[in-house]
């Protein structure tokens, strides 16, 4: 088991970003920079993830737990059936605050057990030490466990698109193409935003021999970057675009790379779509059926949780807040229009999942654990 466990980590560390929305990442990590970055940087755990987590991890390893009261209760059985969830500190969690709320409050209709992690390796060690049940982790990170849980877990969701974005105060940058001879700051070499970012090379006819990019070990780092030169360019994801542009006025979001994926993707089968967080179960509690039922229920929660995050931006900013995840809610107000919090489950979300996997493994196998899953990863109700 302890060698298993640490294959696993291997793993996931090595493919990690968060979430994005990380991720971070998708898919992250926290450096202590200025106030604005410190407020946001946990929130990155999974972009940039992938097991990545990418592109915004932090190094907190501290969990925090809330713990509704409500408890559903199986037919026949007395005892409630709590589930034990565990997400990124960024856009993932960001789209279960309201869950997480009423949660708090026993106003939930199921009985949850919340954990926020800022690296995605500690998710990880515990769905395999089953000290979780389900987990919302950066997109390949969900094919990795699969494969290595020996079909363990199944996939729910997506709860969160692409996040990733290029900013510049470059007006002239329009295009993948319009990179050509620049400079482009990073996170993550050999991470989920990496692989995203050469895939749009190479479907612009490019390659990162055709401009120089700059990895950095942190996002915080790249928005230090971008404050102090005027002319950089950056490759980040939510919340950090939304950081970086407040620390420096003239930047703006030049490219949105969920945008230039669709593009690379118009007329060819199988692409997908960019994802960067998806939702994971443990398999074991959909073979039963009192705990299926819990599942199921809170699938209900969480999509009306999403849209919550959604409908209500000002709510769900304070909620953040609230919930440690950015510091300041006007903070969080400002980044949740665009951390691309969804909810999509069912045929839609195998065949976006399946397409994004599929172009990851073209670019390395070993970003999904080294072969595509089967029909069975993705749960259908």
């Amino acid at each position: 088991m302890k060698k298993t466990l640490s294959t696993i980590l291997a793993f996931a560390m090595g493919a990690a970003l968060l979430s994005g929305c990380s991720g971070s990442s998708d898919s992250g990590t926290t450096a202590a920079g200025t106030t604005a970055a410190a407020e946001t940087t946990t929130a990155a755990a999974e972009t940039t993830t992938t097991a990545e987590t990418t592109t915004a991890e932090e190094t907190t390893t501290a969990a925090e737990t809330t713990t509704a009261e409500v408890s559903l209760e199986a037919p026949g059985k007395t005892d409630p059936i709590t589930l034990r969830v565990g997400s990124l500190k960024g856009p993932t969690t960001m789209g279960l605050v309201s869950l997480m709320d009423k949660a708090e409050k026993g106003e939930a209709e199921g009985s949850y057990e919340f954990t926020m992690a800022a690296d995605a390796s500690e998710l990880v060690a515990k769905v395999v030490s089953n000290d979780l049940d389900i987990v919302l982790v950066p997109a390949n990170m969900s094919s990795i466990l699969y494969q290595r849980t020996n079909q363990g877990v199944q996939v729910l969701n997506i709860n969160t698109l692409g996040v990733l974005y290029i900013v510049a105060a470059d007006d002239s940058i329009q295009s993948i193409a319009d990179l050509a001879g620049k400079t482009v700051y990073m996170t993550g070499k050999g991470t989920t935003p990496d692989y995203v970012f050469q895939h749009l090379l190479a479907a612009n006819g490019m390659s990162a021999d055709d401009l120089t990019i700059e990895y950095k070990s942190e996002a915080t780092e790249v928005a230090a970057v971008l404050k102090e030169q005027a002319d950089a360019i950056g490759l980040l994801p939510q919340p950090f675009v939304t950081v970086a542009m407040a620390q420096n006025e003239a930047l703006k979001i030049v490219l949105d790379l969920t945008a230039e994926w669709d593009k690379a993707q118009e007329g060819q089968e199988g692409g997908g779509s960019l994802v960067t967080g998806v939702t994971v179960v443990r398999s074991e509690l959909l073979a039963d059926e009192a705990s299926a039922a819990a599942v199921k229920l809170f699938m209900d929660e969480h999509a009306a949780s999403a849209s919550f995050a959604n409908d209500d931006v000002a709510a769900a900013s304070e909620l953040v807040a609230q919930f440690g995840i950015i510091e300041k809610a006007p903070v969080a107000q400002k980044a949740l229009p665009y951390c691309s919090i969804v909810c999509i489950e069912g045929d839609e979300m195998k065949e976006m999942l399946s397409g994004y996997l599929n172009v990851l493994y073209g670019l390395d196998p070993t970003s999904v654990g080294g072969k595509l899953p089967d029909d069975a990863f993705y749960f259908a109700r």
